[in-house]
Formats: C-alpha cells, sequence, structure tokens
C-alpha cells in the first residue's frame, strides 16, 4: 500500500511523561496526551502510516553517549517504556494494523540505527508529521535527519512538549525558520 504522509509519535512512554519518570517531562508532556491521542485517531482512521518511535535502552549499558548526561530512561522490559496513559491503551487497539508500527531507537533521532528511513519509502512517504517529547531533544534530531533526507516536516506544537520551555520554544523556531518545517 501507498501513502503519502506519516505521523511519527516519538518517546511518549511513562519514563519522559509520568509524574514518577526516569526522565520526565513533566506537566509540559502530560498536557498534550489529548492531542496525541486525536492525532493518532486520525491518521490511523485516514490510513495514513502512524509509527510510535520508542527510545530504548539496556540496564547496565555504560558505553551509550547518553549516560554521561541522564539518569537510566526506558529500560527494555521495563514499566518506562510502556507508552503514557491512554496513548498505551490505543496503541494496544491499533498496533496489529497494517498502517500501525513501532521502532525501537537507542539515539536521538528516530532515523540514527534504525530502519524508519526504509519503512517510509517503501511507502512512497514525503511527507512527516511529529508528535511527542522531547521538542528540543527527540523531535528536534528526528526533524533534522528528516530534512537531511529530504522529507516534509509537519510539527504539531500542540502535540509536542519539553521540560526547557526556552528550549521547546527555540526547536520549534529553528524547525521553521532552518529546516523549512511547517508549525502548525
Amino acid at each position: 500500500m501507498s501513502y503519502s504522509r506519516a505521523l511519527i509519535v516519538i518517546d511518549y512512554t511513562m519514563d519522559f511523561v509520568a509524574e514518577e519518570g526516569a526522565l520526565t517531562c513533566g506537566e509540559p508532556g502530560q498536557k498534550i496526551e489529548s492531542a496525541i491521542y486525536q492525532l493518532i485517531e486520525t491518521y490511523q482512521a485516514a490510513g495514513d502510516f502512524v509509527v510510535f518511535a520508542l527510545d530504548r535502552h539496556e540496564e547496565g549499558d555504560d558505553y551509550h553517549p547518553e549516560t554521561k548526561l541522564f539518569p537510566p530512561h526506558n529500560i527494555a522490559d521495563t514499566k518506562g517504556r510502556d507508552l503514557y496513559r491512554s496513548i498505551q491503551s490505543l496503541y494496544e487497539s491499533i498496533r496489529h494494523q497494517p498502517n500501525v508500527w513501532q521502532v525501537d531507537k537507542t539515539r536521538y533521532s528516530a532515523f540514527a540505527g534504525t530502519n524508519l528511513e526504509l519503512k517510509l519509502r517503501e511507502r512512497g512517504i514525503t511527507e512527516l508529521h511529529l508528535a511527542g517529547v522531547c521538542t528540543d531533544i527527540c523531535i528536534l534530531h528526528t526533524a533534522v535527519d528528516a530534512y537531511n533526507k529530504g522529507f516534509d516536516i509537519v510539527i504539531h506544537q500542540d502535540a509536542v512538549a519539553s521540560f526547557d520551555e526556552a528550549g521547546h520554544a527555540f526547536a520549534l523556531k529553528h524547525a521553521e525558520n532552518i529546516l523549512g518545517a511547517s508549525v502548525r
């Protein structure tokens, strides 16, 4: 099947969003839950490709570069990797649909070390819609890679958040002014 666009939900997990999460962006991330839910429902129902790009780390991996920067988070086979609240339930109800796919990522960008680009190209996708956390880290790095790979980029500003408000604002402005992203 051929698609023209994909929704990529990035790192909207318990560790990044829940109050008790290991590396939570807290309230800003929690406030975007309904916007992300609505985007997933809309894109999935329209038959668009919906990707859940989720950070994955291994327990005790002292060689990963993030080990020096952040506490352990999104460890394989832990509740921290579950999607946040209603998004987990929605994912469970649609995950077997042919237009829904989950990819494990181990770097900021959803493209780094994954077969995401291959999956998008196979489906004829040219436009990427980004949602999730954190705007100034994984959203921005995914957007930069998408730009460098020639994809059109849309960032849904009501469906992205960060623990750093200044970083969030910078990332949206940078994506729009430097990457040519549409920020809606």
